[in-house]
């Protein structure tokens, strides 16, 4: 299980030391969300901010863009240093040449989609993909609770690549927690992206502890 806590909920106020405990926890990957207020409802944070954390570790930043026309700022979130580059599906007409983009400038390349959005969308892109980021809320907002049907998204998504023969990653992003992720785990998801109950947690890095061993507890 890959571990990649949403620097969203971090405490931007002592981002340095929330980076730094992220560092020394189990975490395998920093997630950062990009909203620009048109595809999503709120704004986060953009190239500044990504290239100060990306001074920070030498862990893989997971650039997720929750925004319109990703095509037109792929490199310069390379430049920011981000390792993944996730684009949604929704906000991409033109989504093989966007991940062409991703691809060429050296990056992973991921396509999130939506809760309402079938998985069965994704049917023609998945071999030309690393990745696919399920949000299992809403996208925009930290903090909602978990939608139960992306379990079910997530064991058809599962079922198509294996079938496929494919290796694609599954990310799940929202509403994750010690109390759901062995579901995510069986479910088929290999990334868990959680913000909230890291950070809001009393001890953040054994919560991160917790859901990077959730596959090893006995069911």
């Amino acid at each position: 299980m890959i571990i990649a806590p949403s620097l969203l909920a971090a405490n931007f106020l002592n981002l340095q030391a929330d980076c730094q405990m992220l560092n020394e926890s189990e975490a395998d990957w920093f997630h950062l969300d990009v909203m620009d207020g048109r595809f999503v409802p709120n704004i986060s944070y953009g190239f500044p901010v990504i290239e100060q954390i990306r001074k920070t570790t030498k862990k893989l930043c997971d650039v997720h863009l929750m925004i319109e026309e990703p095509g037109k700022y792929a490199e310069a979130f390379r430049k920011a240093g981000a390792d993944i580059l996730t684009v949604h599906y929704e906000a991409c007409p033109h989504l093989h040449r966007n991940i062409q983009q991703i691809k060429d400038l050296g990056m992973v390349a991921g396509v999130a989609i939506n809760p309402h959005t079938p998985v069965q969308l994704l049917q023609d892109i998945l071999a030309n993909i690393d990745l696919v980021l399920v949000m299992s809320v809403n996208p925009g907002f930290g903090g909602q609770k978990f939608i139960p049907h992306s379990l079910q998204k997530i064991r058809t998504l599962r079922q198509r690549i294996d079938d496929l023969g494919l290796n694609v990653k599954i990310e799940v992003d929202g509403g994750v927690d010690p109390n759901n992720a062995r579901a995510l785990f069986e479910a088929g998801a290999h990334v868990l992206v959680a913000g909230s109950s890291v950070f809001q947690s009393a001890d953040p890095k054994a919560t991160i502890s917790a859901l990077k061993h959730i596959d090893k507890e006995v069911a």
